[in-house]
């Protein structure tokens, strides 16, 4: 029995890693969980196909000490043509009832949100985000990491 268990653990731990969709993914630690609205999480992804159809999802780590539902996000994105586009998000982390979304256990939760579906990058070369949360309190307690996944659709 105990023989089955591992076997299917390490299959497990196999499939959940192996990610064809996935062209892109980048995170950030918030130092000491507990991010600054003055901070931002700055990513640089390069694209080298504009022939590709992405999906952009924003990844957000929490602790169940996140005192709030809910995450507003300011996203800007720099082009490399020096197009500059900027975005509020909401994130929901919690559902009406309070209970986590997003996987994991224990204190951390993993969500991926998404941001923009079927997009075109129109040109090549290096596309800047910068995410910054966009709450009331100055030092937001409880945000592990943030990120951006870009994957083919």
């Amino acid at each position: 029995m105990r023989s089955i268990i591992i076997v299917t653990l390490i299959l497990s731990a196999f499939f959940y890693s192996c990610d064809s969709k996935g062209a892109f993914e980048q995170n950030v630690k918030i130092p000491n969980e507990q991010w600054n609205m003055d901070s931002m999480a700055v990513i640089h992804a390069n694209i080298t196909d504009t022939t590709t159809v992405y999906n952009v999802l924003v990844n957000i780590r929490n602790t169940t000490d996140y005192p709030n539902s809910n995450l507003y996000l300011f996203i800007t994105t720099h082009a490399p043509s020096g197009a500059v586009i900027r975005d509020t998000m909401e994130c929901m982390l919690a559902n009406d009832m309070g209970k986590w979304l997003g996987n994991g256990f224990g204190r951390m939760r993993d969500n991926q949100i998404p941001y923009k579906s079927s997009v075109k990058f129109p040109v090549t070369g290096e596309y800047v985000f910068e995410i910054q949360h966009g709450m009331r309190s100055p030092n937001l307690k409880g945000i592990a990491s943030t990120g951006i996944r870009i994957e083919r659709r």
